[in-house]
């Protein structure tokens, strides 16, 4: 049994390959482009049979292995900080770079029992995404109301509710006539965040 450790980057990705006794087999260095997958596909022909050790398959390796799934290969996702662990705790290659970090999330793959296997996203993974967009949306939200608020309070004498709609914001704020240009910049502001 060969495994494939791999050391995902935004613009490239290093494969290090160790058989069942973790001998170093080959390597590989692919660009992060359309057709990574099938130039490693056609790198591990030779390696059989295989698996993946993806460090950090959820993270930045999240499409790479998403892609080695759907062309039917095993991946394993590797978290970083067991590579990291590895990697120390090895006395000839300590140090850190891409070929050392390959082999360690290879090392992890062979020794650890309890990986995760990647499996191909699915609908639960829309609802994620579309989970965290409304958080994000919420929080955005959020940031203008107290920015606006902060501001209209250093506008208006006596200050204004603690709880204040868009609608309240938007009447106290045409009440509101700056002379001076911090006024008038304040002003600006309020309205874009109404906006």
């Amino acid at each position: 049994m060969f495994t494939i450790g791999i050391d995902p980057h935004k613009g490239s990705h290093l494969a290090a390959v160790l058989d069942e006794r973790e001998q170093f087999c080959g390597e590989l260095r692919v660009r992060a482009d359309r057709h990574q997958r099938d130039r490693l596909l056609k790198f591990a022909a030779a390696y059989v049979p295989r698996v993946w050790a993806v460090e950090g398959a959820r993270g930045l390796g999240a499409l790479l292995a998403q892609q080695l799934v759907a062309a039917g290969e095993t991946v394993l996702d590797v978290p970083a900080k067991l590579s990291a662990r590895v990697r120390v705790l090895d006395n000839q290659c300590s140090d850190k770079n891409d070929t050392h970090d390959a082999r360690s999330a290879a090392i992890v793959g062979i020794r650890n029992r309890r990986l995760v296997a990647v499996a191909p996203e699915d609908h639960a993974a829309v609802l994620r995404m579309l989970a965290k967009r409304h958080h994000d949306l919420v929080g955005r939200r959020t940031q203008s109301i107290c920015r606006l608020h902060a501001l209209l309070v250093a506008m208006s004498a006596g200050g204004l509710p603690r709880l204040l709609s868009a609608d309240r914001a938007a009447r106290e704020l045409r009440k509101i006539r700056p002379q001076d240009a911090v006024g008038i910049a304040r002003r600006q502001g309020c309205y874009e965040l109404l906006g």
